[in-house]
């Protein structure tokens, strides 16, 4: 059967799309992996034909995260917030028609296009109009529920997330039409959301329903039927070795365990004063630091004894090792850390990882705050708020009802290839 994955964003949002790519590669089915250009390279890596498409991540993701910052602190500055808007949205916007045609290039033939977040409602109307059979795939619970946002009750949960669809239905909505147009469909009528529903995609949940007590049940309509629509399967990770792995398991053997720190493709200001600020936090509580590069440069930061950097690692490896984990609470650093059974620390920067961090709040086994008020007195509080032994308890019992690495990525490539059979002829 032929496969088209495809996902515009970062490294975290890709490597789901990758996973189910390498197993459907391993598996002897025809794959293409389109993704943004910088990450070509890695699609490669699976085994299945790379494809590149939409813009350069760096043009959008800095400007996304200075907006996000001045709305949470500056609300009130309008002028630069619809500017910093702008900026990370033209250039989404202005490849919308590359992104189209590149999959409309791919989808002759397909058995099963499996589309993400970004770019969703394009592949949604290029499977529309293919007659392709249409599947995505969420990190996190993105369809209207009562779950996601942990501190609100569900009714006002619920109605916020239509609100917001809608809203977002109404700013596309010009853009969306027009690619219609040009397809040669009819002008939509609602969020594009409802027509994947209308077009009977499945739409794969990336992540476990342990962390949404209740969501289950929600959407248990979805689920009951021979072939789930929202089936839940876990966290998707490839769980690559990396060059360092063995230098940090042997950094880690030469003293107590550390605690990691990482923020990955999330922009850190002053690498300096964060790594004095970690420094600082640790040496008060006796602890060692393990911090994680991403994508930052920390080449020119100070030395301390009690602190290592490194590049890239195996979560799946290193996370064990670790007392905690302090991250940016991007979903797939997240789900390493709860299957690791460690408790966690998110320094959020975006509003999904704010979501993140109130869950893990919820559920006892870790707490969040706001990066840029994250100070050495505060982190000093959060550390020892985590590294009671409640939490390391919580931590370990929630990842016992996880789903394991490798039986994720079998029973998402399993619901992709028998949903691909079904909807032929």
């Amino acid at each position: 059967m032929k496969f088209v994955l495809a996902n515009w964003g970062t490294r975290g949002e890709v490597e789901p799309f990758a996973a189910i790519g390498r197993e459907l590669v391993r598996r002897g089915h025809d794959v293409h992996l389109v993704v943004g250009p910088e990450l070509v390279g890695f699609a490669k890596s699976t085994g299945a034909e790379a494809v590149a498409f939409g813009p350069a991540l760096d043009g959008v993701i800095e400007p996304h995260h200075e907006y996000w910052s001045l709305l949470f602190s500056k609300p009130w500055k309008a002028p630069e917030l619809n500017r910093l808007l702008n900026e990370f949205a033209r250039p989404l916007a202005e490849y919308r028609e590359q992104v189209r045609e590149t999959l409309l290039g791919l989808s002759a033939g397909t058995d099963l296009l499996l589309s993400g977040m970004n770019y969703e409602e394009v592949a949604s109307n290029v499977a529309e109009y293919c007659g392709t059979a249409l599947a995505t795939l969420q990190i996190f619970p993105l369809r209207v529920n009562g779950f996601q946002v942990p501190f609100l009750p569900p009714p006002v949960c619920r109605a916020s997330m239509a609100a917001t669809e809608w809203l977002t239905w109404r700013g596309h909505k010009a853009e969306d039409d027009a690619e219609r147009a040009v397809l040669g469909l009819p002008k939509a009528t609602g969020h594009w959301t409802q027509r994947i529903t209308a077009l009977g995609a499945m739409e794969i949940q990336a992540y476990d329903a342990a962390c949404y007590p209740g969501l289950a049940e929600e959407w248990a309509p979805w689920n009951d039927q021979q072939i789930p629509k929202r089936p839940f399967v876990g966290a998707l990770t490839m769980e690559l070795a990396a060059d360092a792995d063995a230098e940090i398991a042997s950094w880690i053997a030469e003293g107590t365990p550390p605690i990691f720190f990482g923020f990955g493709s999330m922009p850190v200001e002053s690498t300096a004063d964060t790594i004095a600020m970690i420094a600082g936090a640790c040496a008060q509580l006796g602890e060692r630091a393990l911090i994680g590069a991403g994508w930052t440069d920390y080449s020119a930061v100070p030395h301390y004894d009690h602190v290592k950097i490194v590049g890239a690692m195996n979560y799946a490896e290193v996370f064990p090792t670790c007392r905690a984990v302090v991250h940016h609470g991007g979903s797939g650093t997240t789900h390493a850390g709860l299957r690791a059974g460690r408790p966690t620390l998110i320094t959020w920067m975006l509003p999904d990882q704010a979501c993140w961090a109130a869950r893990l709040k919820k559920l006892k086994v870790g707490t969040g705050r706001r990066f840029v008020a994250t100070t050495e007195k505060t982190l000093v509080a959060d550390l020892r708020t985590i590294l009671a032994p409640e939490y390391l308890d919580h931590a370990q019992q929630l990842a016992a009802t996880m789903t394991k690495p490798a039986e994720s990525v079998a029973a998402a490539a399993d619901l992709a290839e028998r949903f691909a059979l079904s909807r032929r002829g």
